[in-house]
């Protein structure tokens, strides 16, 4: 009688990029998977018997490279129509905030989305996941507020979640009514932020349809103290906080959102030092989203000599989104950090893997490749994971494994 395999899988003659301290690399390397999660990794000298004897699936993957499925820890991705016109008025010389005033920018994808159904929300939404695991993307959080009302901010968290359900994916759910004030409390944000502490945030909470809660924090959206009021109304109901801040000015977004302990701040162009510390003391990760910055043409760069010094986790994300970010890819993202930012090809390595799992809160289970973690995996033609900086527009993706399983991405 043969004797049970220990393993699901286990995948050969590998180089792991396990992101645990820098790359972590480990050459001539195997990774095995049982019940979804990392059993065993190391030195292929020291694996414990022949691999054909131990598990019930070799993979023999001829020194390609194995790193973490890759984490998107700032997307709008559910949306419904485009903003081609605007990215066209940008390069006629309108700014972002003259579209937003005239009632183009969020407004604009706000009517859209609206208008469409669950369902034609998330077939468009699929496709553009779909892509996004085409590129390497295991986990994605995944934001509202494109609907600034009940039904359509619902409606957004519901196909997030169905995302999650019928897609190998992990999904991560944020509600961000705070994104801008909707037409029908023109001149009213007060009270509009009202309504989303009053109504929205205990209706999401109870539902379960959210992790964490979102702010734009800025002069063409909510100001420092309507910002406060959504962090401590979230904080009650027991969601995780995170914070559009510093984006076009310097409001003290950042530091107020560290005050509240949230779990990262995004986009940061004009973050100050005061901030920085704050963060350094609450543990709040600093996600950059190069793409934005590029899309905009912006000129003002993150502090990255600040954020380095004070030792900040600094993740990237594609802030995949209609108007500002219209961007799928992780690996594209990664190299505009580089180029744009002046990251290194490491610090965008773990700005995709480990410290956008910190930036989501989901750090003890994702983000790197140790034992009992979960097996997300992604297996890459290349054989150093600083090709996944290198090439513009091309992710060299052999197979993404989720829960131990190769996804079909055909």
């Amino acid at each position: 009688m043969m004797a049970k395999k220990s393993w699901d899988a286990v995948w050969i003659k590998a180089t792991l990029a396990t992101a645990e301290t820098g790359y972590g690399l480990i050459t001539e390397a195997a990774i095995a998977v049982k019940d979804g999660r990392i059993a065993w990794l190391g030195a292929m000298k020291d694996l414990p018997a022949d691999p054909e004897k131990v598990a019930v699936k070799v993979y023999d993957v001829q020194g390609a490279c194995i790193t973490p499925g890759l984490i998107d820890c700032h997307t709008h991705v559910v949306f419904a129509s485009d903003r081609a016109a605007e990215f066209e008025l940008r390069l006629k010389g309108s700014t972002y905030e003259e579209i937003a005033r005239a009632g183009g920018g969020i407004r604009s994808t706000v009517r859209a989305t609206r208008s469409a159904t669950e369902d034609e929300l998330f077939v468009a939404s699929r496709r553009r996941v779909r892509a996004m695991m085409a590129s390497g993307t295991s986990t994605v959080e995944i934001k509202s507020g494109y609907g600034l009302d009940a039904d359509t901010e619902l409606k957004m968290l519901r196909v997030a979640k169905r995302l999650g359900e019928e897609l190998p994916l992990t999904v991560r759910r944020t509600y961000l009514g705070a994104h801008s004030v909707p037409a029908e409390f023109q001149g009213r944000p007060d009270d509009y932020v009202e309504f989303v502490c009053r109504e929205m945030i205990p209706k999401v909470a109870q539902l379960g349809l959210a992790d964490a809660v979102d702010v734009f924090c800025e002069n063409i959206a909510f100001s420092l103290a309507q910002s406060e009021k959504v962090f401590s109304t979230a904080q009650a109901h027991g969601l995780a906080i995170k914070c559009h801040a510093e984006q076009l000015s310097d409001s003290g977004a950042a530091a107020l959102a560290a005050r509240y302990e949230a779990i990262s701040v995004d986009h940061l162009e004009y973050l100050a030092d005061p901030a920085i510390k704050a963060m350094a003391k609450s543990g709040t990760v600093a996600v950059l989203l190069p793409g934005s910055f590029y899309y905009l043409r912006e000129k003002k760069l993150p502090p990255i000599a600040s954020l380095r010094a004070h030792k900040i986790p600094v993740a990237i994300a594609t802030d995949c989104n209609p108007g500002t970010s219209p961007m799928v890819s992780l690996p594209l993202a990664m190299n505009m950090g580089c180029t744009l930012f002046g990251l290194t090809p490491e610090e965008t390595f773990a700005g995709v893997t480990k410290h956008a799992a910190q930036a989501l809160g989901m750090a003890q289970e994702r983000g790197t490749l140790a034992t009992g973690k979960q097996a997300d995996l992604a297996v890459w033609d290349f054989k150093h994971p600083s090709s996944l900086a290198y090439f513009i527009g091309y992710a060299p993706l052999r197979q993404l494994v989720k829960g131990g399983r190769v996804v079909d991405l055909s």
